[in-house]
């Protein structure tokens, strides 16, 4: 005869079940993307207050091969490595060896006059003024960092020092320039000393095309309705210096709840506004991108290197953090991770509701519509609209509100709504949890 559970057991089931439930609903919800985004392999780490709470692999590491990815696949993580470079900086402010208000002229020979008032600061907010890729840089040619950065010095500043904040990838090679000089060795070697070892990160590094990296994915591009193998830069970049792994990159998510490497007051200055000369701010930190979603403080960033494409999303009041990495180079991390925290945090993507409307008023918003970066396309199929951005970009559907107003399963969040300004000319306006990102004129 079969005992009655005790009530404590009962409730370790549930919790089991439940878990179980929601490791199914994320690994549902990333082979999907994976199939609409055309992604071979695709690694995935949940991590709650520093302990990982889901990991997986999906998907091919190797498609050649038929390598499968694992939680200890490596890829290349792009962005995601200014973080990294920025924490070397801190370490070394942290040190007394140098400070945020430093000028870059101390460390780097022969910087040009228009660069005298650049600090350290700038340089790990964006905010230098300093063209954001330098001349010089050659992705397939292996140089010294100070060689390419002195290729940007004949070049004009974009604005004063603090004025206004603009991505500068010279910015993150002039920091690695710092840390060598600061520091005495290459920042490599540096970072491996004071950051990846004491984390037991052991398969970060920086990239490379010669040494052996076990358990390496290729990278790779959708185009002509199959995958071809993407171009490896032979150049090593600071800006996206680093291979790694989700399972090292939680290591360092985890160390980010404590004092081991960085101070509380120094991580509270990684994860502020920048203030700009104005005394307005904008959202970026030392390596990280600053913003909300449904109300939830998020401190995030993404990588992009051909065939390979990464995020790391840090929901900070929830301690929640979700890192995807991939081997696709048109791959969208961003929303996959995102999909993924809603998993665990309620309400952070909204319920949206199709309602009924007349297929004709349709007719009304086809067309093409100019975005500064690409032509929108919108047509009419059937009784529903398909929006595309880009000629190769996939196709989505627009599921209506109402007869101007329109959102799509891929993202959720945004809005698309169809308006006319005083003089007649129409727009897609395209809404981010109602603050408008982006307008597109209709020229077509």
């Amino acid at each position: 005869m079969l005992k009655k559970c005790s009530p404590f057991f009962a409730f370790i089931i549930l919790v089991v079940a439940s878990a179980i439930a929601q490791a199914d609903k994320v690994d549902d919800y990333v082979k999907t993307e994976m199939q609409r985004q055309h992604i071979p392999g695709v690694s995935i780490a949940v991590v709650k207050e520093g302990k990982i709470i889901k990991v997986e692999g999906y998907g091919l590491a190797n498609i050649e091969h038929n390598v499968p990815a694992r939680p200890e696949t490596v890829y290349q993580i792009g962005s995601v490595s200014k973080q990294l470079i920025a924490a070397g900086v801190l370490l070394l402010m942290q040190d007394g060896k140098l400070r945020l208000e430093d000028k870059l002229s101390q460390f780097l020979d022969g910087t040009p006059e228009t660069w005298k008032d650049i600090t350290v600061r700038h340089l790990l907010t964006h905010t230098s003024g300093i063209v954001r890729e330098a001349p010089g840089f050659d992705p397939f040619k292996v140089q010294a960092d100070a060689d390419v950065i002195k290729t940007a010095y004949p070049l004009p500043l974009r604005f004063a020092p603090g004025e206004k904040w603009e991505y500068c990838n010279v910015g993150y090679f002039s920091l690695a320039e710092i840390i060598r000089k600061v520091s005495g060795k290459p920042w490599g070697e540096f970072l491996k000393e004071r950051l990846f070892l004491p984390l037991e990160m052991n398969v970060t590094r920086t990239t490379t095309l010669t040494d052996i990296v076990y358990n390496r994915a290729d990278g790779y591009v959708w185009r002509s309705n199959k995958f071809d193998n993407a171009a490896s830069f032979s150049a090593l970049r600071p800006s996206g210096a680093f291979l790694s792994s989700v399972l090292d990159l939680a290591k360092w998510d985890a160390a980010l709840y404590g004092d081991k490497v960085l101070s509380a007051a120094v991580r509270e200055q990684m994860w502020s506004p920048v203030k700009l000369n104005s005394g307005a701010t904008h959202p970026y930190g030392f390596g990280w991108e600053l913003s909300s979603v449904a109300g939830h403080k998020l401190a995030q960033h993404g990588g992009s290197l051909p065939g390979f494409r990464a995020q790391i999303s840090r929901y900070l009041d929830d301690k929640l953090t979700v890192i995807v990495l991939t081997n696709a180079d048109g791959a969208n991390p961003n929303l996959i991770a995102l999909g993924i925290a809603a998993q665990y945090i309620p309400g952070l993507i909204p319920e949206r509701t199709i309602a009924k409307i007349d297929p004709q008023l349709l007719n009304a918003h086809v067309g093409q519509y100019q975005h500064p970066a690409v032509v929108i396309t919108i047509t009419r199929e059937g009784d529903k609209l398909r929006l595309q951005q880009g000629a190769n970009a996939e196709k989505q559907d627009l599921l209506p509100e109402s007869a101007t107003s329109f959102f799509t399963n891929e993202n959720r969040r945004l809005t698309y709504s169809f308006v006319k300004d005083d003089k007649g000319d129409s727009y897609l306006v395209v809404l981010l949890e109602g603050r408008e990102t982006a307008r597109a004129k209709k020229i077509k």
